[in-house]
């Protein structure tokens, strides 16, 4: 199968296995429907005939703004089939943080739910080239409150209802599958460029890393908007011919109940999840499941022993991004405790380096990450329209990741911290840039600065602390800016500390030091979004 990368194209891998299986469950919904492999395949070709009847073709960019569900599998693998461009689209984004994505990528279609329609509505005339909306739910009364200038709106029905038979869409492993959009940090999102071999690879790798076979079933919980649920988890089900089950969201309290009553044996989580799935009342039956194993990120080691103790399955750890795969899995069965795991070198190259020199260090020094590729098109392409930030990204001929790490003896890499200005909160990454850019248009405020300051909680990652100046005059509370953001800010990027301050801390050259109002913590003077809660 690895032989000939022909086969690392989605629709491909779709169609075989709707040869070989045609009658065994792939997709199972929770709280809905169940599709085999031939179904799946059928509903493939459904769509890539609707996308076509609307003049879609090949290479054009349709973005995708669904919650997990069968829309957005048939979306998805409708695209793949149809050999047009998936823009994988946050469901949280709102205002200039959705305008951006939508427009720097040249959606002129966008499949959507219609819950974020009125979102879609207040920034239309920042979108000139998106001319159609394809909605699911659409209902007369959820619609008719909405009114769009040049944009159409239509029923997400249509592509399944396409009497027109679109020809066959010959796609290789080289062309570009995906867009998801990663955080900046001196400037907006930018858009990954993700080319079929390397969506191909990213489920090749779960696949063989975590010795996935037919006979296991994955539960999918996190969005599928997102590289690890989309290709790590779906996908490496239709690689491996597993069956995958499929939440709208995840839910602690549910967690272990749907993964007792489907059977499923693998499961991932981020952040704090597997935090809050321990925090919820032993019981009895805790151990009385299917599951077999765990992909956590991250995975303190006290509570991988906690977990394996309660409920019977192991934890393992990986690091990955976007851009650059998932070039580090934790062997199964040789773990080692706060590791991320071992370099994935079948496929990737992974040094340590000196941040200034790109020089490699020895073991157990502390340096950035960077990552290679040795297969080609197995990484991804560039940053849409950004080429000098690509250049820089790749300076001395590896992705600087801009994580710091260390190597030990044995070749078990640790990440210690991240080196750039990125926040990671609830497994998501957050642009500081965007969240100041959203934050100064407020009439009060002068200056502003986003930063991570850790989180109480296990394997929380980061809250977000934000720092303003306010103008001559300027009187808005730490509440008011709040507010200020949860209409302007996706909710997972809301700041939780604010400081109101006389100045920031800069430079000579007059560059904000972060790093110094990170060292300055949440103090007393903080305002706290939880505590003015309670």
């Amino acid at each position: 199968m690895l032989r000939d990368k022909q086969t690392w194209v989605t629709g491909a891998v779709l169609a075989r296995q709707a040869r070989e299986r045609r009658d065994d469950v792939f997709l199972e919904f929770v709280g809905g429907e169940t599709l085999t492999f031939g179904e799946t395949d059928v509903l493939a070709s459904r769509v890539a005939q609707g996308f076509h009847a609307l003049g879609v073709r090949p290479g054009d960019r349709v973005g995708v703004m669904l919650p997990n569900g069968r829309a957005y599998c048939a979306a998805w693998f409708g695209i793949s089939r149809a050999g047009v461009v998936h823009v994988a689209l946050n469901t949280g984004l709102v205002g200039a943080f959705l305008a951006h994505v939508l427009a720097s990528s040249d959606v002129s279609l966008l499949v959507c739910d219609a819950e974020y329609l009125p979102r879609i509505a207040e920034i239309q005339g920042a979108l000139p080239n998106l001319r159609r909306i394809l909605v699911t739910r659409a209902h007369a009364e959820e619609t008719k409150r909405v009114q769009f200038a040049h944009i159409e709106v239509m029923p997400i029905e249509l592509l399944e209802s396409a009497e027109v038979a679109a020809p066959a869409a010959w796609v290789t492993y080289r062309d570009l599958a995906c867009i998801m959009f990663t955080s900046g940090t001196t400037g907006p999102s930018k858009g990954v460029l993700m080319p079929h071999a390397h969506c191909y690879l990213l489920g090749f790798g779960a696949v063989e890393n975590l010795e996935i076979t037919p006979h296991d079933t994955y539960y999918v919980t996190l969005p599928l908007f997102h590289a690890n649920a989309m290709f790590m988890q779906l996908y490496a089900c239709l690689i491996a011919g597993a069956r995958a089950v499929i939440a709208p969201r995840f839910s602690a309290s549910q967690w272990l109940s749907d993964i007792r009553e489907r059977r499923c044996t693998l499961t991932n989580t981020i952040g704090v999840m597997s935090d809050f799935v321990m925090r919820q009342p032993p019981r009895a039956g805790d151990r009385d499941t299917s599951l077999r194993l765990v992909l956590a990120v991250p995975t303190p080691p006290a509570l991988a022993v906690a977990f394996r103790e309660r409920f019977g399955a192991a934890m393992v750890e990986g690091y990955g991004m976007t851009e650059v795969n998932m070039p580090i899995y934790t062997p199964l069965r040789a773990p080692r405790d706060g590791a991320s795991g071992k370099a994935y070198d079948r496929y990737f190259d992974v040094r340590i380096v000196d941040p200034e020199t790109d020089e490699e260090l020895p073991p157990n020094a502390t340096g950035e990450i960077v990552v290679r590729p040795k297969e080609p098109f197995a990484f991804m392409a560039g940053y849409d329209k950004l080429p000098e930030r690509t250049v820089d990204a790749w300076r001395s001929f590896f992705f600087h990741t801009g994580d710091a790490g260390r190597c030990d003896e044995d070749g078990y890499i640790y990440f210690v911290d991240r080196i750039k200005d990125c926040i990671r909160r609830r497994g998501e990454n957050i642009s500081s840039f965007e969240i100041e850019a959203a934050v100064k248009t407020h009439v009060d405020v002068l200056d502003a600065a986003a930063v991570a300051v850790p989180s109480e909680i296990v394997g929380g990652e980061d809250e977000v602390k934000l720092t303003i100046v306010l103008r001559e005059g300027g009187i808005v509370t730490p509440a008011a800016i709040a507010r200020y953001c949860d209409s302007r800010i996706p909710a997972f990027a809301a700041p939780r500390y604010i400081d109101i301050v006389e100045a920031l801390p800069k430079t000579p050259t007059e560059k904000i030091q972060k790093g110094i109002l990170r060292s300055r913590g949440v103090t007393a003077q903080t305002w706290d979004r939880a505590r003015a809660a309670e």
